[in-house]
Formats: C-alpha cells, sequence, structure tokens
C-alpha cells in the first residue's frame, strides 16, 4: 500500500488528531513494518500509541519490543518524538513530528510484580488493559467466564493510578470492567471498544459500561475493525455511526478514536487460524477482516461533519478528550 502523501486541507489539519491504538508486528528484529508508521504522520495524526505486547506474551517479549520500537524512534528525530510527557505532544507538533506511545493489552505484561508498571511508565507505556479476551490474575476477559476484578487487579490499578498510567477496559469481560472503573482512583477507558447496541458482540460494550465510563471522567475510542463496526464494515460512515451513538448516549467529551488498525494483516490471519481458543470463528474471527486505514480519518470527520458534528466537538472526539485525560493522570 502506498503512503499517502502529506494532507493540508483536511478539517482535521487544525485540531489534535490522535489515534490511541495501533498494531505494528512484534517481531523485535523485523522492523521493516516501522516505515508504516509514517502513514499516520502523513494522514495528519499528530499522536499515535503503539502496541507492544497482549495476551499471554511474556515480560521479557514485551520488554524486547519496547527496546525496538524505542531504538528505531530514536533514530529518526526528524519525523517522531518519544512521547515522555504532555509537553512532548505539543513540541512534536509543532515540529510536524509524529508523537509516539506505547500500550500494553493484559495484565500478563506485569505477572506477580506490580513494580514492573512503573518501569513500563519510564519506557513510555502509557495504558495498558486489564485482561485480553480471557481470564487472568487481575481478572476476567470478554470472551471467557469473568470472575470479576481480583484483589491483585485493584492493586494494580492503584499502582497505575500512582506512577500516572491509564488503566483500560477493552477486551474486559463486563463485570471485571464494571467493577474496575468503581474501584479505579482515576478515571478508566476502553481505549478501542464499539458500542454493543450497534452490534451484537462480545468484545463490544453495552451502554451500561459506557455510562458507568463516562460518569468517572472516562473515554471510549471506537475503533475500526468491521467485525466490530457490523457487517464487516469498516466505512468511515460505519465508524461515524458507533462515534455518533457514544456522543448522543454520554457526551462528545466521552468519545475518542482508537482505530486499532494491524499493519501486518497476513500475520493477524495466520494468529487468528493458529488461536481458535483465543478467536473462536464462530465469533466471526477469521482472514479478511476489514479495517478503517489511519489516511481514512479526514473521511471520517467529513462524515462526522456531514451528520451534524460542529468543529468543536471534532477537535474533542480526534484529540481532545485524550488530551484531557493525558492532562489529568500522567505525571510528567
Amino acid at each position: 500500500m502506498k503512503a499517502p502523501s502529506q494532507n493540508t486541507s483536511s478539517p482535521l489539519s487544525s485540531m489534535l488528531v490522535w489515534d490511541n491504538h495501533a498494531c505494528m508486528p512484534l517481531r523485535p528484529h523485523d522492523v521493516g513494518f516501522l516505515d508504516q508508521l509514517e502513514w499516520h504522520r502523513l494522514s495528519g495524526t499528530d499522536v499515535v500509541m503503539l502496541n507492544v505486547g497482549f495476551g499471554d506474551d511474556s515480560i521479557e517479549s514485551h520488554l524486547r519490543m519496547l527496546a525496538t520500537f524505542r531504538a528505531w524512534l530514536a533514530a529518526r528525530p526528524e519525523h517522531y518524538r518519544l512521547i515522555r510527557s504532555v509537553a512532548d505532544i505539543h513540541a512534536a507538533r509543532a515540529a510536524r513530528q509524529l508523537a509516539v506511545g506505547f500500550d500494553i493489552e493484559g495484565a500478563n505484561a506485569i505477572g506477580d510484580q506490580l513494580s514492573l508498571i512503573e518501569l513500563y511508565r519510564d519506557l513510555g507505556v502509557r495504558w495498558m488493559l486489564l485482561a485480553y479476551n480471557q481470564n487472568n490474575r487481575a481478572g476476567g476477559g470478554c470472551q471467557d467466564d469473568d470472575p470479576g476484578l481480583s484483589a491483585f487487579g485493584r492493586s494494580m490499578l492503584e499502582e497505575m493510578a500512582r506512577v500516572g498510567m491509564i488503566g483500560c477496559c477493552s477486551h474486559t469481560g463486563y463485570r471485571t470492567a464494571r467493577e474496575a472503573i468503581d474501584a479505579s482512583p482515576a478515571p478508566l477507558i476502553f481505549s478501542h471498544s464499539n458500542p454493543r447496541a450497534l452490534y451484537e458482540h462480545p468484545r463490544n460494550i453495552p451502554d451500561e459500561l459506557i455510562r458507568a465510563c463516562a460518569a468517572r471522567g472516562g473515554v471510549i475510542g471506537i475503533n475500526g475493525i468491521g467485525l466490530f463496526l457490523g457487517g464487516n464494515d469498516a466505512s468511515p460512515a460505519n465508524v461515524a455511526r458507533h462515534v455518533m451513538y457514544v456522543a448522543e448516549l454520554v457526551g462528545v467529551e466521552h468519545v475518542g478514536i482508537g482505530l486499532d488498525f494491524m499493519h501486518d494483516s497476513d500475520e493477524i490471519d495466520e494468529y487468528l487460524a493458529a488461536n481458535p481458543d483465543k478467536f473462536p470463528p464462530h465469533l466471526g474471527y477469521g482472514a479478511g477482516m476489514q479495517m478503517m486505514a489511519p489516511a481514512a480519518l479526514p473521511d471520517l470527520a467529513t462524515e462526522l461533519s456531514r451528520r451534524g458534528m460542529a468543529d468543536a466537538e471534532l477537535s474533542a472526539v480526534f484529540g481532545g478528550n485524550w488530551l484531557r485525560l493525558a492532562e489529568q493522570i500522567w505525571h510528567d
């Protein structure tokens, strides 16, 4: 796929644009796909959170990917800036750099050692999930028999709040997510989850969780995965439908974007086929999942504007709401 040219005529060109979740191949000695980060920058994105591990990945694999990504970014200071504080976001935007932070999908990344949370934060991890589809030490996954938030999960939320890392309930079971929202000292997010009212899937979240998250000051990030949008339709119009639903349910100040775009689609197809226990075919997982690419964000903005969203509301959805939480929770 050819990278887009710099887009300066987009309705987003004057706004902070923040994609809260993107996925590169997690192969520490294969960094070729990282050149595709340029797609985000040239499409007008200012901030992207890059996944460094998920599910059952080991502590070692998370650290190896952090080392790989950090070294790659450090070697390219003209176009990229590692996020260490909110100030880096503003500095990167002024310099037309892409500000890059990291995320982790699931508490398996810390094993039984809470002190790893602060280390990950120091290495650039800005948010972390409690569970990834299946149960773990912290609580339940959305595709498992959810036992609820564990004592370890409560301690994890407290430590994340202490060090300034945002907790996330995407991929997490209903009971665990509901208990986590109430137990957390800080607002939580659903970094890349869509409303179940629009499409029934265990990865999507019911209105009650959306309301509870918003009531504590959190943000729901809408993803661009066709399976979770419905009909394997990842068009900007379908993504806009989900954004508008959440905005109308709890207010535009509680909606963001977390596309979950996976840059190596072949690897994803192979992984889904090799792990039917984690991604059951009867839930729709399989080859050919459609994804909205970062280059389509301006088209999404145009569609939301057509549906009546004012420029100030667009600014909140595309970056302002994530920035507000960063200013509130991150410790510079």
